[in-house]
């Protein structure tokens, strides 16, 4: 039976500064979520309206793959369920992993510009206004294309064993991963 990665990435509705600190990612809320499953060789987009089901599809999941979603999709989805997700999904943060090897964060950006030779289409806060300017379909369309610069440097990884990043001074990099 072939084996499901599902890469995910979910764009809030509101900022830490809008919630009051960092610490209160549970009720930024979801604008967006977008994810890619090998198994059905497509993209999904999932409203707010939708979280369960996008939960569920995470939940079936043999490996969720994503960049920092450990730490920043999941607490903001757990407001959703009262599922531990942290626990109960078996997942791959490409940010824990890479950080752990280099001692310190790294963008997605500088990871996929240099190993991909493209970067991200735009960031977070950029969302966030499309959000509350009603344009739905950027962010969707970001959304989905932050899943799909994750899948690629992690595709990227496995097969190389490695991965090239920008560091802080612009000088290209290579760590070494075993995804």
């Amino acid at each position: 039976m072939e084996r499901d990665i599902v890469y995910f990435d979910l764009e809030t509705q509101r900022t830490a500064g809008d919630v009051g600190g960092w610490d209160k990612k549970h009720k930024m809320g979801i604008s967006i979520a977008a994810t890619y499953s090998t198994k059905l060789g497509e993209y999904r987009v999932y409203l707010e309206d939708e979280v369960l089901a996008l939960i569920d599809q995470l939940m079936r999941a043999d490996l969720v793959v994503g960049f920092n979603h450990i730490g920043f999709d999941y607490e903001v989805l757990m407001a959703y369920t009262i599922l531990d997700l942290k626990d109960q999904l078996k997942s791959l943060d490409l940010l824990v992993d890479l950080e752990q090897k280099l001692g310190h964060r790294i963008k997605l950006d500088a990871v996929a510009t240099a190993t991909l030779g493209t970067g991200k289409s735009g960031d977070g806060l950029e969302a966030i206004r499309w959000w509350q300017e009603g344009r739905i379909i950027d962010i969707a369309r970001y959304c989905c294309f932050d899943v799909k610069v994750t899948r690629m440097v992690h595709e990227y990884g496995a097969k190389h064993g490695h991965v090239k990043y920008l560091d802080r001074n612009q000088r290209e990099q290579v760590v070494e991963v075993n995804w």
